[in-house]
């Protein structure tokens, strides 16, 4: 019986050959097989092998799973040769004859660690011949720096003898993987004026393209992307996410069509084309980030260590298969991105929270605090700016709800996002705020700048870390103190997670009608409880007070959850109705909530303000009974589910 048995992520597999019949699994050293993990049990599991059928017992205290079937200590379950056994975090596969064949992301994840290894070597020969930190610095325009680094890429993989008989087949396989990537990057650099003005432009420039090209290998290549095209059929796809998606989930299937066509002379300048745009990226730019950050596809990135980076994508974490070819170039890197936007990360200042050029929040830690080396987690400013008819397209909202709102933005309504880590608060605000009057003064304030807003009259404010002498800080309370100063109409405050709850409620209750700010909190009802904490966090005031302030301050409480399958859909839309006069509790009653699990029902209940809404053409009482009903411009109704105008309406409004 042959076993092979990898950690899970980890590409590399042990194979161990057995002679008898029965395997036993654990921590301990007289084990046949020793998975060395203390979340292993001493002996975890015995495999018996008999009239060509396995069965696995758990003997250890932890379970563990066979395909998606769990075992529990003491159960015992039969399997199929073939199957994967998970105990974690190790995954075994059993075989009596020969070894099943890895899947495409087990071969890919093998493929990149080669290639990382690679990059790995031939970076520490480039430390030895070059001073990459004055190439660095000098980059901008510096095209000499460039073919400099470029020519010395290609004199250490002759020297490597990279391109030799010996790894022919290997660099075969590596091929397919590099031309799959060129194929993305290329439908990302040509994608839509608006992509490429924002995440997806971020890093279109010189050292994109290496600049000792050749012309003939070039037409070549050019033909083939051409052909695998065709190929995929990628025209018939009218978006970008739809043909990436298309060329990472087919082009396996394509790829034999293609490798005829792949002659050693072209294989050989597409690997090296790759090494040293990979190379570049990692002296220059964001190293095995920067593709990851341009693609459309890619919600958010979490570097969990320099090996191990997982991405998001359509909700789901996903293993990206990129990695870091060391924990000081990590460090390098994210030291590289808060530069940018003048912060400072290092051990005597561990952590930090920045941005990207577009807008992609970036947060940052590093050892002595991150254990296991370099945690770095970016979520992407989306290309593609939602509006409010997005939302209602993709079922986060009904027109009805969405419809109200408007009118509450519209009527200077103060409105509170409260949801969870990742729900889509400072989606909603955008889109809130895209309802603003263009007459109005606003003054957005945020931790790291994430708000874009349409209007003219912004006023954009941002916090400050302290410097190396510990002085020079501006937290958001100092900029909300500073705000009032300012004359603003509107205040935006992008998120509430400390002492400034008080002034955003003092704010919101001295003229300042029509803000909006966001909470962490998992209900519309738990979100006082959360403006309670932080209320006393910054003074001692009775909870009677702060229900006071928070009654007479906040009109409207937009919830949003994430489903567990990835979805973000509006939840809860609430009144703060007041403080009840015989319990002297603060009420909350929903005007929508999310009853049947399905989608955004009206309750009946009319808010206290419907008459205001009314009496301005903001809205018809059919919203409140289900009708999607929106005022049109000249104030009669229509159905809104006829038109995509809401954006459109609210902008008639503004002007």
């Amino acid at each position: 019986m042959k076993v092979w048995y990898n950690k899970i992520h980890d590409s590399r597999r042990t194979m161990v050959e057995i002679a008898h019949t029965t395997v036993t699994i654990g921590r301990d050293s007289n084990n046949t097989i020793v998975l060395q993990s203390p979340l292993v049990s001493k002996r975890h599991a015995v495999i018996t092998l008999t009239n060509g059928k396995l069965r696995l017992e758990n003997v250890g205290i932890n379970g563990c799973m066979v395909g998606d079937t769990e075992v529990l200590g003491g159960q015992s379950l039969e399997f199929t040769a073939g199957q994967q056994v998970r105990i974690w975090p190790f995954s075994l596969t059993f075989e009596a004859e020969a070894a099943t064949a890895i899947t495409r992301l087990q071969l890919e994840a093998h493929l990149r660690s080669i290639m990382a290894d690679l990059e790995l070597r031939i970076h520490k020969q480039l430390l030895e011949r070059l001073d990459l930190y004055e190439l660095e610095t000098n980059r901008v325009g510096n095209t000499e720096s460039i073919l400099l680094l470029e020519n010395n890429i290609e004199d250490i993989c002759r020297e490597l003898n990279l391109f030799g008989q010996e790894n022919s087949a290997l660099l075969e396989e590596v091929t397919g993987m590099v031309l799959r990537d060129y194929l993305v990057n290329k439908l990302i650099l040509e994608g839509g004026s608006a992509l490429l003005a924002t995440a997806a432009a971020l890093f279109k420039n010189e050292f994109d393209i290496p600049a000792t090209l050749v012309a003939e290998r070039e037409a070549e290549l050019h033909e083939l992307l051409r052909y695998t095209r065709e190929k995929l059929n990628l025209d018939a796809e009218f978006d970008l996410s739809g043909r990436i998606q298309k060329v990472e989930s087919q082009f396996s299937a394509v790829f034999p069509l293609v490798r005829p066509h792949l002659h050693n002379e072209l294989r050989r300048y597409l690997i090296l084309r790759t090494l040293k745009k990979d190379l570049k990226d990692t002296v220059f730019g964001f190293g095995p980030l920067q593709d990851l950050i341009r693609a459309p596809t890619i919600n958010e990135i979490m570097v969990v260590k320099s090996d191990l980076i997982f991405v998001e994508r359509d909700g789901v974490l996903e293993l990206s298969g990129r990695r870091f070819i060391s924990d000081k170039v990590t460090e390098s890197i994210i030291e590289r991105i808060v530069a940018q936007v003048g912060r400072r990360i290092d051990k005597s200042q561990p952590l930090v929270d920045a941005r990207l050029p577009d807008g992609s929040r970036v947060n940052a830690i590093i050892p002595p605090l991150a254990i296991r080396g370099p945690c770095l987690t970016i979520r992407k400013f989306p290309a593609h700016r939602f509006t409010m008819d997005d939302l209602i397209d993709i079922g986060s909202m009904t027109p009805s709800a969405a419809v109200f709102l408007r009118a509450c933005v519209i009527d200077r309504k103060n409105i509170l996002v409260s949801g969870g880590t990742g729900t889509g608060k400072t989606t909603m605000l955008n889109v809130l705020s895209s309802f603003i009057p263009h007459k109005d003064r606003i003054v957005t304030i945020e931790d790291t700048t994430e708000l874009q807003l349409h209007q003219e009259h912004v006023v954009t404010l941002e916090t400050k870390q302290a410097n190396v002498e510990g002085a020079g800080a501006y937290t958001i309370r100092d900029l909300v103190k500073n705000s009032l100063r300012m004359r603003p109409d509107r205040i935006i405050v992008g998120e509430c997670r400390g002492p400034e709850a008080i002034d955003m409620l003092q704010a919101m209750n001295t003229g300042h009608d029509g803000s909006m700010t966001t909470v962490h909190a998992n209900s519309s009802e738990e979100v006082i409880k959360r403006l309670e904490v932080l209320v006393l966090m910054a003074v001692e005031l009775p909870v009677v007070s702060i229900h006071r302030q928070i009654a007479s301050a906040i009109d409207v409480i937009v919830q949003i959850t994430r489903l567990p399958g990835g979805k973000r859909v509006v939840t809860q839309i609430s009144e703060v109705s007041g403080i009840d006069p015989d319990t002297k509790q603060l009420t909350i009653t929903d005007i929508y909530n999310y009853r049947d699990g399905k989608t955004l029902h009206p309750t009946g209940y009319l808010p206290s303000f419907v008459e205001s809404l009314i009496a301005k053409n903001l809205l018809e009482l059919k919203f409140l009974y289900g009708g999607d009903v929106a005022p049109s411009a000249n104030g009669s109704p229509h159905a809104a589910g006829e038109s995509k105008a809401l954006e459109s309406k609210s902008g008639s409004r503004k002007s």
